[in-house]
Formats: structure tokens, sequence, C-alpha cells
């Protein structure tokens, strides 16, 4: 074995859920990471505002106290993993370590989606790692996938399950038939969706993470700001009865595709989504994500595994710090494309307006159960070009009551069908707004 000399410092800033499971890793694998690498990992010095966290957790002697900064100071400390969350003290704190020559480990997906682009410029500038793959599907190896084992192809897309939360809800109000307030609750019951479950449930979450999914699939610089995002609020039980009669589920997906021509484009978007039951992705269930990546050689490939938790998050923050150890030793640390191109071939490409987007929908109407109500509608789509290929009425409502129908189109484009959509929710039948899903048949 190689002497405590030869090891590299860490230094662990956050003591939560993630950070705990790092120390626990850390700690139990030590043998095994060593035999790895050929040399020691050392947990430095921890830091945590709330220091009654350590009082069950075995540091192996590392010092703990409040002062990250003095952690990130500490000549001590090689690779500085940050897992405070949030946005301005962790973007400080960042690129403070980066400034001080530190190579930083993070699984802060939200920091990087807004604020990625500074962090990257001055740690290339400062010649150091910034390392993140647990900022995306938790212990599923998907970043490093697209930057090494898939970097000879050029990707084609990437459909993404993203979000433990939303796929858990989903899953459930399929399962039980439930309203999308009951599953909620319950899931906020069983630790699935945080107290104020927002970034999820409005696919916030999934649109950071899409923004660095794209940026390594297709060396964009794409803003999170830009990512058209929709949750999964307003979803009723009758989606998944007419999804199943049709033959589909329903997933909140993170999607990624590549316009060829003059310009090159990037569509990017997050939104509930009918996928066909055959699909791989439509078998996830359950707080459990799933990628599809599609590429010009290697054809289609489907990463499956836990998107969040203490251990699946903690191993993909560990495997990060070991390969940045790795290149330490080797003194080639602070050469490799974070974003899997190299930064001089990063640039903004334009992106494909929903507009444009051609295909196959489903429309959801509440409408009064009279008669004529059925072909008014059908005869807006029809003006619009918009064919439609199958109709599901649900109940009765005997004149004067509102009942769904459900619609699926022939493909049309999506600017059409919100031109009609904007002239059918103005007729007086027509009680509530029409809920639209897009349907994704290639994956």
């Amino acid at each position: 074995m190689v002497g405590h000399e030869a090891g590299v410092g860490v230094g662990l800033i956050g003591l939560g859920t993630i950070g705990t499971g790092v120390t626990k890793l850390l700690r139990r694998n030590c043998a095994v990471l060593e035999e790895r690498l050929g040399f020691p990992l050392h947990l430095v010095r921890v830091a945590d505002l709330d220091l009654s966290r350590a009082r069950n957790l075995d540091l192996g002697g590392a010092r703990f106290d409040a002062d990250a900064e003095a952690l990130i100071d500490d000549p001590a400390v090689a690779i500085v993993i940050e897992l405070i969350g949030g946005y301005e003290v962790a973007r400080r704190l960042i690129l403070r370590a980066v400034e001080r020559g530190k190579h930083v480990v993070t699984a802060n997906k939200a920091l990087l989606a807004v604020h990625g682009k500074e962090i990257f410029d001055t740690a290339r500038r400062r010649g150091v790692d910034v390392a993140f793959e647990a900022s995306v599907g938790g212990g599923i190896p998907i970043l490093r996938s697209l930057r090494e084992g898939l970097a000879a192809n050029r990707i084609q897309s990437v459909h993404g399950i993203i979000n433990g939360t939303t796929n858990y809800v989903l899953t459930e109000m399929e399962k039980t038939g439930e309203t999308f307030e009951v599953v909620l609750a319950r899931a906020k019951e069983l630790g699935y969706a945080e107290a104020d479950p927002a970034f999820d449930v409005d696919g916030i979450d999934a649109a950071h993470k899409l923004t660095l999914l794209a940026g390594m699939a297709f060396g964009a610089e794409i803003a999170f700001k830009q990512i058209p995002t929709e949750g999964i609020r307003g979803l009723a039980p009758v989606e998944f009865e007419a999804a199943r009669e049709f033959g589909y589920r329903i997933k909140l997906l993170g999607i990624a595709k590549l316009r060829e021509g003059a310009p090159e484009r990037i569509e990017v978007r997050v939104h509930p989504t009918l996928v066909p039951e055959a699909s791989l992705l439509a078998k996830v269930d359950g707080a459990m994500n799933a990628i599809a990546v599609q590429g010009d050689a290697v054809g289609p490939t489907l990463f499956y595994g836990a998107g969040a938790g203490e251990m699946p998050t903690a191993s993909a923050v560990v495997a990060d710090v070991m390969e940045i150890a790795r290149e330490i030793r080797r003194g080639t640390a602070g050469r490799v494309a974070p974003l899997s191109y190299m930064p001089e071939a990063l640039r903004p490409k334009p992106l494909v307006p929903l507009g444009e987007l051609y295909g196959r929908t489903y429309l959801r109407f509440t409408a009064l159960d009279r008669p004529g109500v059925l072909s008014r509608i059908a005869g807006v789509l029809g003006e619009e070009g918009i064919g439609i290929e199958s109709v599901i009425q649900k109940g009765r409502g005997h004149g004067e009551a509102s009942v769904p129908v459900v619609v699926m189109t022939h493909p049309a484009s999506e600017a059409a069908v919100q031109r009609a959509l904007e002239r059918i929710d103005r007729m007086a039948d027509v009680t509530a707004p029409t809920r639209l899903l897009r349907i994704e048949e290639e994956i």
C-alpha cells in the first residue's frame, strides 16, 4: 500500500444527506479506492454550519468546523467538494476555491445551469478541474459516458427521465387513479418530494439538468432560461386512462435533439410526454431515472439507475474525486474539458422554436355535452390542417355539465395546434383550457 504522505487531500463543504454519504463511502471503501488509485484519498477537513451533524459520523480524524473559507485555504486540501446547494454562497465558495488553484467537485446542477460559464471559464484560466457527475442522474454515469464512452459519436438526441419526484408521482397517479394533489402529499410523507416541491413538479430541476446534458451532447452554450419548460401540475386521472387506451404512458421528459443544417440548431424542451408503452423509457417507474442517448455510430443507448439518494449520489461524487486525484498524480489536472468539448469549441447555437415542432399530439377538451360540440371542435382543427386520428369521450354530461373529450391528432405543426387551441378555448361550449401533451414516438 502507498504511504500516507503520498495521498491526495480532500475537503468537504456541506454535511447534509449527500455529504454524509460521501464521508461514509470514503471510510467504508477506503481500501478499494486505494487499490484502484494506487494511493489513498485523505478526508482532511469538513465544514458545515450545523456542528451537530458530525455527532454520529466517523470522519476518520478529519477536522470539522463551520469555516468553509479556511477549508478552501488549507494547503493540505487539493480537492474541494461543494455540497451545500443553492446559488450565491455556493458560487462564491467554488470561485474562491478555483482562484486558489483548488480542484472542485459539485453536485449543484442549479448553480452550473445558471452560472456554469463563469465557473468553467475561471477554472480554465486557473488550470483546475470542475467535475459534476452527480449533478445529473445521481449515481448514473451519464456525463462521463457523454464525455468519454460516447466521445467518438455525433450525438443525435437525448431523452431523459431526470427527476425522480415527478416520475414517482406520475407512476402512482397511473397506478392508483388518484389526483395529483393526493399523490404529491404521499410523496412528501415518504420523502420523495420536498416540503416545497415546485422545482421538481414544475420541471425546473429537469431543465437545470437538461442544460448540462445538452451542452455536453452538442457543444452548445445554452442558457437555462431559454429552455421551454412545463411541469406536471394540471394532469388529471383521465390523462392516464386515455393514454393507456391509446397505448402510451406519460413521463416528464427532458428532450434535446440535433437539427442538422446551416446553421445547426438545437431542440431543447421539458414537458410531460406520451411515450409508447413498448419503449424502454415507458418501463421506468417510481423514483428511478433513465436517459436514452442516440449516437450516429453507437445507435441507441440507455442509462438507468437511481437518480437521487444519499449513497447513489455519493458514488458519483467520489468517482469525480478519484478522477481528479489521478490527474493530480499524473500532473495533467486541469486539462480535461468539463463539458466534453474543448472550451474554444463551445458556442451558442440557435434553438428550434416550439412552433416548429411537428408530430402527433394528445388534446383533452373540457366541453358541454351537447350535440354538435365535437363537430365544431373538429372543424376548427381541420381549418388549421390538423386531422383527428382517434377520439375518446369520458362520461355523459346530460347537456349542461362538462365532460372530457380526448383527441389524438395526426402529425401537425405545433404552431397550427396552438392557433387551433386559441380559437377552441374561446368557444362558448368549451369550459376549461385545453390540455395538450406532446407525443414522442421514436424513443
